[in-house]
C-alpha cells in the first residue's frame, strides 16, 4: 500500500508538468495573480484549488472503482484478470509518456477557456471550481495516466478514494508552489517555471521507460504466458 501510495502521487506529479495538464495550472496561476492582492490570500486560493482538484479526482475514483467491484462477476472478472489486462495497458500509457503514440487536443482549450471566462464571476470559491472543472478536462497524457494506470491500481487495492486523492493533490502542486513562490519571493516565479519544463521532460521519459519496460514484462508472463 506504501508503494501505491507513492505511485499515485508520482503520476499525479507527472501529470501536472505534462504539457496539456500544465497549461491548465497556469491557466489558474493566472487567475490567482488577477485575483489576488496578497501572499497569503494566493496560499489559500492555491489550496482551494488543490482541494478542487483532488475531490473531483476522489469522487470520480469512488464511483468508478466502488461502481466496478460491486458487481460480483466484474469484481471477480477484474481479479482474475488484472495482471493480464495491466501489461497492455502500462505499453500504451507508456507509449503515450514517450510521445510514441499522440491525440489531438481536440477542444480541451476551448473548454479550459470557457471554465476560466465562468469562474471570473465568482468569489474565493473560483479556485475551487476552476479545481474540479481542470481536473475534469482530460487529454491524452492525464487521460492516459489516470484511467490506464491509475484506476487499475485502485482497482488492485481496493482504494478507490485515497489514491486518486493524493493524484489529485500532485496535479496541483504547481498551484500550490506558486502560492509560495509568491509568499516568498515573487521574482522567482520564472525561474521555477524554467525548471519545472526542464525537469517534464526527462521525468516523463524516465517514467515511459519504466512502464513499457513493466508492461512488456506483465505482457510477456500474464498475458501471453511465455515466461515463468
Amino acid at each position: 500500500m506504501l508503494a501505491a501510495v507513492g505511485t499515485a502521487l508520482w503520476l499525479g506529479i507527472l501529470t501536472s508538468i505534462s504539457p496539456c495538464p500544465l497549461a491548465t495550472n497556469v491557466a489558474a496561476m493566472g487567475f490567482i495573480g488577477r485575483r489576488t492582492g496578497n501572499a497569503r490570500g494566493a496560499i489559500l486560493t492555491g489550496l482551494l484549488y488543490t482541494a478542487g482538484r483532488a475531490l473531483a479526482y476522489a469522487a470520480l475514483g469512488m464511483i468508478l472503482v466502488g461502481g466496478l467491484l460491486a458487481v460480483p462477476s466484474v469484481s471477480a472478472w477484474l481479479q482474475e484478470n488484472m495482471n493480464r489486462l495491466l501489461g497492455p495497458v502500462l505499453i500504451v500509457t507508456g507509449l503515450f509518456l514517450l510521445e510514441w503514440i499522440s491525440i489531438g487536443r481536440g477542444s480541451g482549450g476551448r473548454f479550459s477557456g470557457w471554465v476560466q471566462r465562468r469562474a471570473e464571476a465568482m468569489g474565493l470559491g473560483a479556485a475551487f471550481f476552476l479545481g474540479v472543472m481542470f481536473a475534469m478536462a482530460f487529454c491524452p497524457v492525464s487521460a492516459a495516466l489516470f484511467f490506464g494506470s491509475l484506476l487499475p491500481l485502485c482497482l488492485d487495492t481496493g482504494s478507490g478514494f485515497l489514491l486518486p486523492l493524493l493524484y489529485g493533490i500532485g496535479t496541483a502542486l504547481p498551484v500550490l508552489v506558486f502560492g509560495l513562490v509568491l509568499a516568498l519571493a515573487a521574482g522567482r516565479v520564472g525561474q521555477v517555471f524554467d525548471k519545472v519544463t526542464i525537469i517534464e521532460k526527462y521525468a516523463r521519459q524516465v517514467t515511459g521507460v519504466i512502464f513499457l519496460g513493466v508492461g512488456v514484462s506483465f505482457t510477456l508472463r500474464y498475458t501471453l504466458m511465455l515466461i515463468h
